[in-house]
């Protein structure tokens, strides 16, 4: 397990695909991923399957949320294509669960995410992926210290108009001055 300060990251099992099935096929859960297509348990169960055959340090987590006295499976999160050579990962996230947007199991799993990136996988660089509308998640890599490194221009088409997807990332060295001010 991987903890934060409210959460935890742990491995995905295939009790838990029906819930992802539910959240990717909800339209306002999906509103800000790369997604937009129905999602099938089948497929679901598919990519299950073909996940187990990545190496570990690649395959996304479960995060769950620290609800009273038991955990709460509430979204997914991971760092994947990771260049081993390079030390670089991209990271991604979605709380599927709307129950727990804005309450900052977002950002407590971004930060747990970074830590585990930096301090036991060893990476030099954190990126991500995150389209120009979502302000909320945008707002949250700032503040954690992530910096706008590109923009692809018009990138995807959702909802009737083109939108940019912008490329942030985040050094090892400076992940290790924004926790030095932290401690």
């Amino acid at each position: 397990m991987i903890y934060g300060d409210n959460i935890r990251l742990r491995a995905i099992e295939r009790t838990d695909l029906e819930r992802y099935v539910d959240w990717f096929n909800d339209p306002e859960v999906t509103q800000h991923l790369m997604r937009h297509l129905p999602l099938s348990l089948a497929a679901e169960e598919q990519w299950f399957d073909n996940m187990q055959k990545q190496e570990e340090e690649s395959r996304p987590l479960a995060i769950e949320a620290k609800d009273g006295d038991q955990w709460v499976h509430i979204g997914g999160a991971g760092i994947h294509d990771i260049d081993w050579q390079a030390r670089r990962g991209e990271l991604g996230i979605s709380i599927g669960d709307k129950r727990y947007w804005n309450r900052g199991f977002g950002t407590d799993s971004v930060r747990a995410l970074l830590r585990h990136g930096f301090e036991c996988l060893n990476l030099h660089r954190i990126f991500l992926r995150v389209f120009e509308d979502n302000e909320r998640a945008i707002a949250v890599y700032k503040r954690l210290g992530f910096k706008e490194e590109g923009r692809l221009r018009e990138h995807s088409y959702r909802s009737g108009s083109y939108l940019d997807m912008i490329i942030m990332g985040i050094l090892r060295s400076e992940w290790e001055q924004t926790t030095e001010v932290k401690a």
